[in-house]
């Protein structure tokens, strides 16, 4: 019992320490995501020249942080037109370079953790885009559009198709700021938790475990802690491989992360194994689900050679520059509750949290958590649909008591259905007289 208070303790301790940098990170993710629209993601990512992975990582930045989510979102993007290519760096972008996992990877082991994610997440994008363009056959990327039409579903499939972000015209700060903007952010916020809390309370209590029930010694003898120029060629290998039986996504294997960092693992190590969320098993049987055995296993190989490789090139360039910490000066947080700073910022930070809670309930934004792990195809497809997945559920069912504005956004809903229904029929008669 001694042990599993002693792991309760320091996941405990870790929760404390985070939940402050949590609050703040998923408030600016809510904030970027409320004024960026889903349609304008499929129109920019068309093809795979550099200018378009660029874009598909600034767009990624500012999307959910839920692996799971992601990869269910770039699976969408692919079968609306996006590029494959572009999807699968839109896919890298964000879970590796949003705003949320920067904080929280500064705060628990240090700004260097935040820079390496940042300089190797463009370059994990580029050896990706290079080995598709060597190894990615028409027939194998034909097979995999035709399975991702069978709409087979993964996991935050609901969640994916979503678009919570303000509509209309006007400036950012100006819808930002809105009665809308306000309801956008406090929806987009709290889906973001609703969608990682599971990985983000198992990252905490596996690296609570590992902290208390393993001891240094194995972690320094794994990761050739004795040895490390070896290390530097071990880590980047390995630690995709640790990630992969991890089970653990999302930002909730930053926990797990401190945790081989103080036992051991190098710098380019632990990078690669933060990139690697996108190959733990769970998600690459929703590979399979999506694109097929095969594609699901071209996928495992190019994303391992490509995490690997950006560990690789973090290692050569922090380690030119001087910036690698010394990893015998980590430590967990232990603490636990104390009247310090922390403590005045989570009270904060939770004060903010709540009066999104409230603003998303009061909203009805409750609604929309039934619909998070829907089906691909349980909404449509067009505009219109968006509006009534992201809105009717959220912002237009909830903004009935916002007198002008909520018949104009009932108005905007009908005439999206109409729309669709238009379309439907027109379909619907072109079939019939191609039968003819």
């Amino acid at each position: 019992m001694n042990a599993i208070g002693h792991a309760l303790s320091i996941a405990g301790s870790m929760t404390w320490e985070i939940t402050w940098a949590l609050i703040l990170g998923f408030a600016l993710s809510a904030v970027v995501q409320a004024v960026v629209r889903k349609s304008t993601v499929i129109r920019l990512l068309g093809d795979d020249r550099p200018k378009t992975l660029a874009i598909a990582s600034v767009l990624g930045a500012a999307s959910s942080s839920c692996s799971y989510a992601a990869v269910a979102l770039a699976r969408s993007l692919f079968r609306k037109g996006a590029d494959f290519t572009a999807a699968m760096a839109f896919e890298i972008a964000s879970t590796n370079l949003v705003i949320e996992l920067g904080v929280i990877l500064a705060l628990l082991m240090g700004w260097q953790f935040t820079a390496a994610e940042l300089v190797g997440g463009p370059i994990m994008m580029v050896v990706l885009a290079v080995l598709f363009r060597l190894f990615l056959r028409d027939r194998l990327l034909r097979q995999a559009s035709e399975h991702a039409e069978l709409g087979i579903a993964g996991s935050m499939e609901g969640h994916a198709a979503m678009d919570m972000s303000v509509s209309g015209d006007g400036s950012f700060a100006k819808r930002l700021l809105s009665g809308r903007g306000f309801t956008s952010v406090s929806h987009v916020f709290v889906m973001e938790w609703a969608a990682i809390w599971k990985d983000l309370v198992g990252g905490l209590l596996i690296a609570g475990g590992i902290a208390a029930w393993v001891p240094d010694s194995f972690w320094q003898h794994f990761f050739l802690a004795g040895h490390p120029d070896l290390a530097k060629v071990w880590g980047p290998l390995v630690g995709p491989i640790v990630a992969v039986v991890s089970f653990v996504c999302s930002i909730g294997n930053v926990p797990l992360a401190v945790v081989l960092w103080k036992g051991g693992i190098s710098f380019g190590g632990v990078t690669a194994f933060i990139f690697a969320d996108l190959i733990i098993l769970p998600i690459l049987n929703i590979y399979k689900k999506y694109y097929g055995k095969r594609m699901a296993a071209f996928l495992l190989a190019t994303f391992f050679v490509a995490m690997a490789a950006a560990g690789y090139a973090v290692e050569l360039i922090f380690g030119g520059l001087g910036l690698v910490p010394d990893s015998a000066s980590a430590k967990l947080p232990m603490d636990g509750v104390s009247w310090n700073y922390t403590t005045w910022l989570n009270i904060a930070f939770l004060v903010l949290a709540a009066v999104l809670a409230v603003r998303f309930v009061r909203t009805g934004g409750t609604a929309m958590l039934k619909m998070m792990g829907g089906g691909p195809d349980d909404m449509a497809h067009d505009h219109g649909s968006h509006e009534a997945m992201g809105h009717a559920g959220g912002l237009q069912a909830v903004h009935q008591g916002h007198g002008h504005e909520a018949a104009d956004d009932s108005a905007h809903a009908a005439a999206a259905e109409h729309d669709e229904q238009e379309h439907r029929r027109h379909d619907s008669h072109g079939e019939t007289s191609q039968d003819r």
